[in-house]
């Protein structure tokens, strides 16, 4: 991570100075974005760009500048680090003010972003992982890709100390998605996953996996399940841009159950892994 991002201009990162009043560090007022790297090559960038957009309308930032030079200058990010296999990570906050709670509308946002080289989980995707359900504890607009994730850290770490992956998330008994990462289930060769809505992050990964199954023939509702029909599924998995397509192997917590890497999962990750060779660019 030698280059980074700052606004318009790729410079080093010791070159780079954060105010303390940013209100990105004072409130976590800002939003962000994930761009997978595959073999040299960006995948989704489009979407994720649109979505980045998407948020900052949310909240009321304005980009400094458009989506066609910030594409340019993430290229360019991306070819200096010489990264083969990661991400890009971009980051807007609305900049720096006196801190106070009331923020002003459509003030141009200050921009950061950087490269890592970070490899895809190759093993968890064939054998699956451990998650631990947990209840929902954070805000009511998850779908809006905020850099204040307190909540999504908070249940991760408990994950992590149950000796889990991921944190499985549901409010008074349904589902909604992981810490980072959306969710599906399987039963009798149907997937199940949450709506869009105000509740979850409409993952691009998500949308993907939408896409490819319903070209595949296969049905895909989005409405939301209960921890009832976790536990009687036949399949389950997660989804996102670092952990791909990852079956879930076993669940504890608020409900146990067990899972094997099941036929349907199995192909949507050949799909997926057909369409990042397609259409990486």
């Amino acid at each position: 991570m030698s280059f980074v991002l700052l606004n318009n201009q790729i410079t080093t990162r010791e070159n780079v100075k954060i105010d303390m009043e940013d209100r990105g560090y004072n409130f976590g007022d800002g939003i962000y974005e994930v761009i997978p790297i595959y073999d040299s090559k960006t995948f989704s960038m489009d979407e994720h760009l649109q979505r980045f957009e998407e948020s900052a309308a949310k909240i009321e930032i304005k980009l400094p500048y458009d989506k066609s030079l910030l594409k340019r200058l993430l290229n360019d990010l991306k070819e200096k680090n010489n990264i083969t296999n990661g991400i890009i990570y971009i980051q807007m906050t609305r900049g720096v003010s006196p801190r106070a709670h009331l923020y002003e509308r459509n003030v141009e946002g200050l921009i950061t972003g950087f490269c890592r080289e970070m490899p895809f989980p190759v093993e968890q995707k064939h054998s699956g992982i451990n998650v631990f359900l947990t209840a929902d504890i954070r805000w009511l607009r998850c779908d809006i890709k905020t850099i204040n994730l307190l909540g999504n850290t908070m249940v991760k770490r408990k994950a992590t100390d149950e000796n889990c992956h991921e944190a499985i998330m549901h409010r008074d008994g349904t589902l909604t998605e992981g810490s980072s990462s959306n969710l599906f289930i399987v039963k009798d060769k149907i997937l199940y996953t949450h709506p869009a809505t105000n509740l979850i992050l409409n993952g691009i990964t998500r949308q993907k996996v939408i896409k490819l199954a319903n070209e595949n023939d296969l049905t895909v509702v989005e409405e939301t399940f209960t921890l009832k029909q976790l536990r009687e599924a036949d399949e389950a998995f997660i989804t996102s841009t670092t952990q791909e397509i990852t079956p879930i192997t076993s669940v504890f917590g608020d409900i146990q159950a067990n899972f094997t890497v099941g036929p349907i999962t199995k192909a949507l990750q050949q799909f997926f892994k057909e369409c990042v060779e397609k259409e990486a660019i």
